[in-house]
């Protein structure tokens, strides 16, 4: 592995073997329903709260991929997996079961690629055989946590967005098959002096321009170097964003870019106002998809970048605003 300015990684040894996805039911109605590995009928997942109920999406959804790859828990040496919860709650209570070396990652929504990018460090430098990344988010108990209780009835702005209840876990290795995992830039924080709590796509808009332009100076790579890029959640008050800062340089990602809270939706018909959010959004869509697609060759390159918005409630009832961060991963076939 090599590191360019800016610590942008190089790999030449990380693989996706496998993953997979679990959403729940708005999210199995929205256009990619078919593509999601399992959809829960019930947001609690039969369980008795919604904080439960998320720790079972991760579990179901790292067991579904360790079974497509025909691996026991024992056969896992780490897993990098992270949530919006306090305590990464969904995480620690979600896989606790499977008693496998755990590393707990908070990235905000940014985690899915946060934690793909740690995975591959570990995997391409020889540490470890198998290695998982893995996410989730729920509506219910995200809106519990940073904004109100539901039953508060809270009116939701235009700028909003719909925290998913999914999870998306893959499993990477040194097996030498797409998709592979040819680089990555670390994001650095950015304040756009956002204080909105209601307003995720702006906090995150200056980070995912900073990290994917840097991604573009280290790697020597444009736009028109990618079949997507995808980013996730910027929502569509985000991606406007993203493209007018674009633009300033002369540049235009519009024709390539994809965000992933606008496609779990379909937002003429579903309420979800500015799209989706949450750390399971970018990882259901990720791995029910994007990676399928890189693996048959019908993508060739893309650029995953998951964006966060590193969020405190306390910090804004405090008068602060909220930062954003933003990591890119570089996905290809060959």
């Amino acid at each position: 592995m090599s590191v360019c300015e800016g610590k942008t990684f190089k790999f030449s040894n990380a693989s996706i073997s496998e993953w997979a996805s679990v959403v729940g039911k708005v999210e199995g109605e929205g256009p990619h329903g078919d593509e999601f590995d399992e959809i829960l009928q019930d947001n609690k997942g039969d369980m008795d709260t919604w904080e439960q109920a998320e720790a079972q999406l991760q579990k179901k959804a790292l067991q579904h991929a360790m079974d497509k790859a025909k691996l026991c828990p024992e056969k896992m040496d780490l897993i990098f997996a992270g949530d919006l919860l306090n305590q990464c709650t969904g995480s620690s209570y979600g896989l606790k079961d499977f008693y496998i070396p755990f590393l707990g990652v908070y990235g905000a929504c940014s985690t899915f690629a946060e934690c793909l990018l740690l995975a591959a460090c570990m995997v391409n430098a020889g540490y470890v055989d198998n290695c998982s990344a893995v996410t989730s988010s729920h509506f219910s108990s995200a809106e519990r946590q940073f904004r109100f209780p539901l039953n508060y009835g809270g009116v939701r702005t235009p700028t909003s967005q719909w925290t998913a209840t999914a999870a998306g876990a893959a499993i990477l290795n040194s097996a030498l098959k797409p998709p592979y995992i040819r680089a990555g830039t670390v994001g650095k924080i950015q304040d756009m002096g956002i204080t909105d709590l209601n307003n995720m796509g702006a906090a995150m808009a200056g980070a995912a321009y900073d990290t994917i332009s840097r991604h573009f100076k280290h790697t020597g790579t444009h736009p028109e170097s990618y079949d997507v890029i995808v980013t996730g959640d910027l929502g569509q008050v985000g991606s406007d964003m993203l493209y007018e800062l674009f633009q300033r340089d002369g540049v235009s990602i519009k024709e390539r870019h994809q965000d992933c809270g606008l496609l779990i939706y379909d937002r003429e018909r579903q309420d979800v106002h500015a799209g989706g959010s949450g750390c399971g959004c970018s990882a259901s869509m990720m791995c029910a998809h994007f990676l399928g697609r890189v693996k048959s060759g019908e993508l060739k390159r893309i650029l995953y970048v998951a964006t966060g918005a590193l969020m405190s409630p306390t910090m804004v009832q405090q008068g602060g605003s909220i930062p954003g961060i933003a990591h890119a991963v570089e996905i290809s076939h060959t």
